[in-house]
């Protein structure tokens, strides 16, 4: 669904700009981008209405962003299906309740998660060269301990899950 209103919207901003620089195929990956972004924070954000649990999915929802945004990790094939993972992933961890133990160890498992695997699968999502990934590696590693000062269970659960999707078998 995704992929077929990007590329409708792509095709229509084509024909209506035909002297734009950016071809369709440029167009309808950038929208497809906007659009999985819109859809998840969007029917996150409704869910959390009826749950009652609003800060909690903007908490978790923005901890995971930043993070992921350092670290990469696993992609699916299907715009579609990012959008119900992500939204039943976020609006699940919404559910978490940690302790300020437990919130401290999943925080330290995400810090040596992201030294043994950060960053993953970046190489071909990003214009960083390779050679400052160590820096990203770094900035990650930095952002999580700070939970170890905030002690947030919110973010501690956010930063594991995404550090969890660091791990690949086939590497």
């Amino acid at each position: 669904m995704i992929e077929a209103l990007s590329n409708k919207i792509a095709v229509h901003i084509k024909k209506n700009v035909p002297d734009h620089p950016a071809s369709v195929a440029v167009l309808k990956h950038a929208l497809a981008v906007i659009l999985n972004m819109v859809f998840i924070t969007g029917l996150t954000i409704a869910i959390s209405v009826f749950t009652g649990r609003i800060r909690e999915v903007l908490t978790i929802m923005a901890a995971f962003a930043f993070l992921r945004q350092m670290t990469g990790g696993l992609h699916l094939k299907s715009g579609m299906g990012c959008v119900a993972v992500s939204t039943l992933l976020f609006t699940g961890l919404s559910f978490v309740h940690l302790d300020y133990r437990w919130s401290m160890i999943a925080t330290v498992i995400s810090m040596i998660l992201i030294l043994i695997f950060a960053p993953a699968g970046i190489e071909k999502q990003t214009r960083i060269p390779p050679r400052y990934f160590p820096l990203l590696k770094a900035g990650a590693f930095i952002v999580v301990s700070f939970n170890l000062w905030v002690a947030n269970p919110f973010i501690a659960v956010s930063f594991f899950a995404q550090s969890l999707l660091l791990i690949s078998i086939r590497r």
